[in-house]
């Protein structure tokens, strides 16, 4: 419930520069790497995006909370 209501504010909001819909995408991407990695193991240079995404993300929420 929660996640369609942000979707609906990101998606009225158009605005792509905002860092919740930065969030936003680099969750979907985050999603759809671990899947491909459950397939591909040995899959290094997408493990390695993995890891940058996970580190953009997570400083685009600790800079969110102090913000906010």
């Amino acid at each position: 419930m929660v996640k369609n209501s942000f979707i609906s504010v990101i998606s009225q909001e158009e605005n792509r520069g905002s860092i919740e819909f930065q969030v936003f995408r680099f969750t979907n991407k985050i999603r759809r790497l671990t899947s491909h990695l459950k397939f591909h193991r040995k899959d290094y240079l997408s493990q390695r995006g993995l890891r940058k995404i996970l580190g953009k993300c997570q400083r685009l929420l600790s800079y969110l909370s102090k913000k906010k």
